[in-house]
């Protein structure tokens, strides 16, 4: 089974061509047109801007991820048709309604969060496949119950999954994502966009902190969770030095190391502590780590480590660096399961939706 797949959520182009053959999965082509240096000078995502990058980009884009393929290789089309920015979404739905329609091919909706968590189904190095989570004659799926914390700019979620397409949100953010507010810390101490990257750069030149931010509704018998108090400690904590400026740079750089290492690790350990408690709880047997915070080393890192000290029988999974953010190749994962269940959708019927939810 070949599924062409089309991701247009953010702004990130993107298609790929994802082999599904007896239980294992295989990455043919996973093409992206990435955005980040444009809105790298806004500080941050300008939608019209996005926009009207994917209409330039979708074309190109679909072309050289199906440059090794014909149209009559191709079993379906799947694309993301929600959450995400209202008119980035349009375009990538837009084209493959599109190509099902011309190809006459099987058309799957895909919610962008249900293609992270499946993110974690197959690892790249080096341009190379292989299983992150087997079971039996080393297909690749999950072991159920599964919990997954879903970490990105827009989203912080924990997702209990009881089988393929079942999901139960048990804990989520109130406010901001968390990274959101590694994005409004960067902003904030004038480090630039996107902030994820640079904040974790600098946390790690510093190998402790002096400064003490709050863990957020670390102890709240709740799952979900808070970060705008965070960045706000973080604004009362740092004025006063942006204010009155750094006449000793070296000082300066290690002030901001050591607000960036402690901001990170308070991030960190409200993450670890609500997914450990909930996989208790739910007696999980797979852990999921995925969204585009997912590639934050640390937490990558610590997650692993507290899942096997806490939870031994639970297998954790999280997908490759190169997997973690908006990408085509996790949206087709996701589709092989829609397509094995025979869960299309008509042309006519598929309608983008910014706030579709994951239940």
């Amino acid at each position: 089974m070949l599924i062409l797949a089309i991701e247009t959520s953010c702004d990130e182009t993107a298609a790929a061509v994802v082999k599904y053959d007896r239980g294992c999965f295989d990455i043919k082509s996973n093409i992206i047109a990435s955005q980040v240096e444009i809105h790298s000078k806004y500080g941050g995502i300008v939608p019209e801007v996005a926009a009207r990058q994917h209409v330039k980009n979708i074309i190109p884009v679909v072309d050289e991820a199906m440059s090794k393929f014909k149209p009559e290789d191709i079993d379906a089309v799947a694309v993301v048709n929600g959450p995400g920015l209202i008119t980035s979404l349009f375009v990538g739905v837009e084209a493959a309604k599109t190509l099902s329609l011309a190809w006459n091919k099987p058309l799957i909706s895909i919610n962008h969060l249900e293609a992270h968590i499946y993110s974690v189904l197959i690892k790249q190095e080096n341009k190379k496949t292989i299983p992150r989570q087997s079971s039996g004659q080393g297909k690749q799926t999950f072991e159920f119950p599964a919990l997954a914390l879903i970490v990105s700019g827009g989203h912080t979620q924990l997702v209990l999954m009881k089988g393929h397409g079942k999901y139960e949100i048990v804990g989520e953010t109130r406010d901001d994502a968390a990274g959101e507010a590694f994005d409004k810390v960067a902003k904030l101490l004038g480090l630039g966009y996107p902030g994820g990257p640079v904040v974790s750069a600098y946390a790690e030149k510093s190998s402790t902190s002096k400064i003490e931010l709050p863990r957020p509704m670390i102890r709240s018998k709740d799952f979900d969770f808070s970060f705008s108090g965070l960045k706000t400690a973080v604004l009362y904590e740092t004025r006063d030095q942006l204010k009155a400026g750094f006449a000793n740079p070296a000082f300066k750089d290690k002030y901001i190391a050591e607000v960036c290492y402690e901001f990170q690790q308070a991030v960190i350990d409200v993450l670890t502590a609500k997914t450990i408690k909930a996989a208790k709880k739910f007696g999980a047997k797979t852990v999921i780590l995925a969204g585009g915070v997912s590639a934050n080393k640390e937490l990558r890192g610590q997650m692993a480590d507290a899942v096997k000290k806490e939870i031994p029988s639970s297998v954790f999974c999280l997908p490759s660096p190169g997997l973690s953010t908006d990408n085509a190749a996790m949206v087709g994962m996701a589709g092989v399961f829609h397509y094995l269940d025979k869960d299309f959708t008509k042309i006519e019927d598929l309608k983008v939706d910014p706030n579709l939810g994951l239940e």
